[in-house]
């Protein structure tokens, strides 16, 4: 004999494992749709689709975080802001020796020794703001790997965590 409110129950954490699943799938598709008629996700945009969507969707949005938090700093953020200058000849590969390079610490204790507030900001707004916009799974320090501070800083001997 079935209790409904048992099944009710198992439905609605079946309903609830579900939905997480869901949430947690990665890579998100953020970018243009592709042909067969869903949005793409980052590995699958060609470098005209990312570039595009670097203008539309990830600078603005990066742009507006750097204006607010230091406005004298950064009057008109643009492609340079990460990737210097690269940007003049097309070279957008990341993590870039553009970037101050970071300890290696996983607790980036140097980092937050010398430049708290940067570092800061820096893991409380712009790695979730940018994991989001490029549909990418947040870095864990757990499983050592997902868009983190890594995504774009090298470390002291050059990329680390498998960027």
């Amino acid at each position: 004999m079935h209790d409904k409110q048992y099944d009710k129950a198992v439905y609605a954490g079946l309903a609830l494992l579900c939905g997480l699943a869901a949430l947690g799938c990665f890579p998100k598709r953020v970018g243009p749709v592709g042909a067969d008629g869903k949005r793409l996700t980052w590995d699958m945009m060609s470098r005209d689709q990312r570039t595009a969507h670097m203008k539309c969707a990830v600078m603005p949005r990066a742009a507006e975080l750097f204006r607010t938090w230091r406005p004298g700093n950064y009057p008109a953020p643009d492609c340079t802001l990460c990737h210097g200058r690269g940007t003049k000849t097309g070279n957008f590969d990341m993590p870039t020796a553009h970037l101050p390079r970071l300890s290696g610490d996983w607790t980036l204790k140097p980092e937050f020794e010398k430049y708290y507030d940067t570092t800061r900001l820096k893991l409380d707004r712009l790695v979730p703001l940018m994991s989001r916009a490029l549909g990418k799974k947040p870095f864990s320090i757990t499983t050592r790997s997902g868009f983190g501070c890594y995504s774009c800083h090298r470390g002291p001997s050059g990329p680390m965590f498998g960027n």
